[in-house]
């Protein structure tokens, strides 16, 4: 996410640690990416499934941002972009979901999970240039726009391989003496979990790459309203 009111004059890609919930499942969330995670895991009992899935669905969304240069552009987006927060507005924001539905299987009380079908929900938000602006600043958004979505194109990408990898390693659940699945599907919890800290640590780490000073963000922002 970029903020539109950062502690520094560059705009940050942060993040922060998830939340975890239980209501019928688990649910994870993160207040800067608003990352929502839901694991089903009651399934169902059957002696065969079908073939287990990972699917991807991308939405895009946009607001329009109008102004005569770079400065009125940012202030733009700081008043209409999607809300981080009770105060704060990002000028872009990547929002995703994965959802699971789990199939087990007990052979001789042995509990294993047979299918796995996961849908990655993946939207993003960014500012859409209304108006009629002058052909230089246009090119300087077009620039601006590039590196904008590069950095949320990166975190739907990490989020992609979170769930592959999640995905591959639920497969290898089982457990014995386990006729009723529970411990197979606390397992798989676990599982999903530990897969889910691990790539959201890596979205912290890309982040803090981003937003450090003089970094990547600083200067996309620094070009684009011409402090360089």
């Amino acid at each position: 996410m970029i903020h539109a009111r950062p502690p520094r004059r560059c705009l940050l890609f942060t993040g922060s640690k998830p939340i975890v919930t239980h209501s019928g499942g688990v649910t994870t969330e993160t207040v800067v990416r608003q990352i929502a995670y839901a694991l089903l895991i009651a399934g169902c009992l059957m002696p065969t499934g079908a073939q287990a899935a990972v699917k991807s669905v991308v939405k895009v969304e946009t607001y329009r941002v109008s102004g005569n240069n770079g400065a009125e552009l940012m202030q733009s987006m700081e008043s209409r972009g999607p809300r981080h927060g009770f105060l704060a507005r990002a000028i872009a924001q990547t929002r995703y979901s994965v959802a699971w539905e789990m199939t087990w299987a007990v052979s001789d009380r042995r509990c294993k999970l047979k299918d796995a079908d996961v849908t990655l929900s993946v939207n993003y938000r960014y500012p859409a240039l209304a108006g009629r602006p002058s052909a230089g600043l246009r090119t300087r958004w077009k620039v601006f726009m590039t590196g904008v979505r590069r950095h949320e194109e990166t975190h739907g990408r990490i989020a992609r391989q979170m769930v592959n990898a999640a995905y591959k390693a639920v497969l290898r659940v089982k457990a014995n003496d386990d006729p009723r699945c529970w411990k197979a599907k606390r397992q798989a919890m676990r599982v999903v979990q530990a897969t889910y800290a691990d790539y959201e640590a890596r979205q912290e780490r890309f982040d803090a790459l981003e937003h450090q000073p003089g970094g990547p963000v600083e200067r996309l922002v620094d070009r684009f309203i011409r402090r360089r």
